[in-house]
């Protein structure tokens, strides 16, 4: 599977998302790679600190920008089971490249009016892209979902009826586990200890965007 995070609204925890699936992955024992196409390059820093700190990040990392993350992807996929890319949150060459090689596109969201209104957007350019790329399947998350209060069901709703893109009920909360296990170049699945809420709604989401 080639999966793609991205969106076009930055902050929303892409680059979380996109290393935490790769360590869950890899942690099944699949070949995973990891292609920061981000120019801010956090996936990479992620990878340096875990490399640091275990050794071993037991997953391979490389960066790619603009065209290349389509030719170079295409090139690459058949040496590895699965390939997840972590793009900018911006409409980039890169971003779009990604989408013409995809499988899946899962766009990270804020329970936020700013955040839930650029998914508009994000569905135009998904229609964009499944008129050349006709298996892409693109959905939309939840992150930092509030504990308390509307928001979620406001913003879920909104987001339900987004042409283009699938709103799938697996929300991460606003949990500081997810910050800390980033900073140490960790999935929340591995720290200690261990915050049972987050690894679960960890755990969901994967299974929901490995299983479409």
């Amino acid at each position: 599977m080639i999966l793609v995070c991205g969106g076009i609204k930055g902050g929303v925890g892409k680059t979380t998302l996109a290393t935490s699936m790769v360590v869950l992955r890899s942690a099944t024992g699949r070949d995973v790679l990891l292609v920061d196409a981000d120019d801010q390059a956090t996936a990479t820093d992620f990878t340096a600190v875990r490399t640091e700190s275990l050794t071993s990040a037991g997953y391979t990392s490389i960066q790619l920008h603009g065209a290349a993350v389509r030719n170079e992807v295409l090139k690459l996929a058949p040496k590895y089971d699965d390939i997840v890319i972590d793009v900018g949150g911006r409409d980039t060459a890169g971003q779009r490249a990604a989408l013409l090689v995809a499988d899946v596109y899962v766009v990270p969201f804020l329970p936020g009016s700013f955040d839930v209104w650029t998914l508009d957007s994000v569905g135009t350019l998904v229609e964009e892209a499944k008129a050349f790329n006709d298996k892409l399947k693109a959905v939309c998350v939840i992150n930092r979902a509030d504990a308390k209060g509307s928001d979620n069901q406001d913003a879920a709703e909104i987001a339900s009826e987004i042409p283009g893109l699938v709103y799938i009920d697996a929300p991460l909360g606003n949990r500081k586990a997810f910050r800390a296990a980033a900073a140490q170049g960790l999935a929340v699945t591995e720290m200690k200890p261990q915050d049972a809420k987050a690894i679960s709604e960890l755990n969901r989401l994967f299974q929901h965007l490995f299983s479409i």
